[in-house]
């Protein structure tokens, strides 16, 4: 491995000035669980500077206001499993960050790290999607927030430009109606990366009826989005295996419409379904 130079700070704003300095130069360091296995690689493009901003306290915590879970992006995947806010007001997230990795990497990784990698496998994203969150980013020019959904470009690629650090995760807690749940599928049962997933909430009237659904599938279009029409093929209808079935399908043929048919298509076409079929009947158990 080339050398590199280490920086450590303890404030935002040191943090962002050192990344303005080395731009595409520099590398963030949270967890390590991304970047570390990363520069190990034999052809790694090694940067002239780690800037490892694990020490800023501002940037770790799990908190509510005003309605709104705020999620500090070096909130490790322990931290979320184990939140009384995440249990109680968004169940999905907590059951993603549950399923990653082993219990070393659950300890060390963080959920800004899983966002700001943006990799296709991220298991915390498709549940912050559904839970409509909203991120925060500083730099030397000052603080931005978008939709999480608008941040991603590509795998591996963001809007984030060079000198930007991650420092809030905010999304709305979920009324005491709904119901969510999270499923994966990979290609083993322990330490096992996300090959498909999908992220789902429902709500329902006093009559039972759907009044609110929220399908967010990982790893199956070209970036993460809500399935608006399948989404819609719930709202007014009583949950049932044909309708979640129907939905599943829906599903599919929209992930298809994007990537179109390929060699993993032949996999991908009804497994995506019968997990988006899992997914809401996840949300409607009593």
């Amino acid at each position: 491995m080339k050398p590199f130079e280490y920086i450590s700070t303890k404030s935002i704003n040191e943090a962002t000035q050192v990344l303005s300095e080395y731009k595409q130069d520099a590398r963030v360091l949270a967890g390590g669980t991304d970047v570390l296995i990363e520069l190990r690689r034999p052809h790694a493009k090694i940067p002239k500077a780690i800037l490892d901003i694990s020490y800023i306290e501002s940037l770790n915590g799990i908190s509510e206001s005003d309605g709104l879970i705020i999620l500090k992006p070096l909130s490790t995947h322990t931290q979320i499993l184990k939140s009384d806010l995440v249990r109680k007001y968004a169940q999905l997230l907590g059951i993603a960050a549950s399923q990653i990795g082993a219990p070393q990497i659950r300890n060390r990784g963080t959920v800004g790290g899983n966002v700001m990698n943006a990799a296709t496998c991220a298991d915390t994203v498709p549940p912050l999607i559904a839970l409509d969150a909203e991120i925060t980013l500083r730099s030397n020019g000052g603080s931005r927030t978008m939709k999480l959904v608008d941040f991603f470009i590509k795998p591996y690629k963001t809007k984030a430009e060079s000198d930007d650090v991650l420092i809030e995760i905010t999304f709305p807690k979920l009324p005491s109606n709904a119901q969510s749940a999270f499923i994966k599928l990979g290609r083993r049962n322990a330490l096992s990366i996300s090959r498909l997933s999908v992220a789902a909430i429902l709500m329902q009237d006093k009559k039972g009826l759907i009044s609110e659904a929220r399908i967010v599938p990982g790893a199956a279009l070209p970036t993460w989005m809500r399935v608006k029409e399948a989404e819609e093929m719930l709202i007014g209808e009583k949950p049932s295996l044909k309708l979640f079935t129907a939905a599943g399908q829906k599903v599919s043929e929209v992930m298809i419409s994007y990537t179109g048919r390929r060699w993993s298509t032949e996999y991908k076409e009804p497994v995506i379904g019968v997990l988006v079929r899992r997914a809401l009947e996840g949300c409607v158990k009593d």
